[in-house]
């Protein structure tokens, strides 16, 4: 007796070219974070086939004014041209916000070991979540406790809220005297 096995779904060609598109993307790094990729950070939300055959990628900006993001988008279509995966289209959306609870354990560990200090969990999911704007001396609770990613110390100082990039904020550690950029959570 002959045993064939049972036909495959129609979408199985769009599932491979999706499955392909991922790891076309998966190592592309963040320009600013180099020991990031964009999948790792969150920027890189999603990929699909419309029912017109055009793979679709989703990315959204750790800030809507970014100044990476042509940079990303030009990876990006660098990288699934590379595999063969035209034709395809960017689309970018600022909703829901990004909120560094997207950066995975694994990125986390690699920005405290290039110098880093990783956020924090916020825990709000990132629909949920609204902005308020107040006054650092205005906040409830206990003054936020940033780690030295050299030291390990909490012991630290805060030196400006802008460091080499908009999200990341510059300090210092009163133990062993270096400074460190931390990424600012939200």
């Amino acid at each position: 007796m002959n045993v064939t096995s049972p036909p495959r779904p129609a979408n199985a060609a769009a599932d491979a070219r999706v499955a392909q598109a991922w790891t076309a993307l998966e190592a592309i790094p963040d320009p600013e974070i180099p020991v990031v990729s964009i999948r790792e950070l969150g920027i890189l939300r999603g990929i699909v086939v419309d029912a017109d055959g055009m793979l679709e990628v989703t990315i959204t900006p750790t800030y809507s004014g970014c100044p990476a993001m042509s940079q990303i988008a030009e990876d990006i279509g660098h990288a699934l041209d590379a595999a063969g995966l035209a034709p395809w289209r960017l689309r970018t959306v600022l909703a829901p916000a990004w909120t560094t609870d997207w950066i995975t354990p694994a990125a986390r560990e690699r920005l405290r070991e290039f110098g880093i200090a990783p956020p924090g969990q916020c825990g709000t999911p990132a629909a949920a979540q609204s902005l308020r704007f107040v006054p650092r001396a205005a906040r409830a609770g206990a003054p936020d406790r940033v780690a030295c990613p050299r030291c390990g110390s909490v012991h630290t100082q805060e030196i400006s809220r802008f460091a080499s990039t908009a999200c990341k904020a510059l300090y210092r550690c009163l133990d062993c005297r270096e400074p460190f950029d931390y990424f600012k959570p939200y």
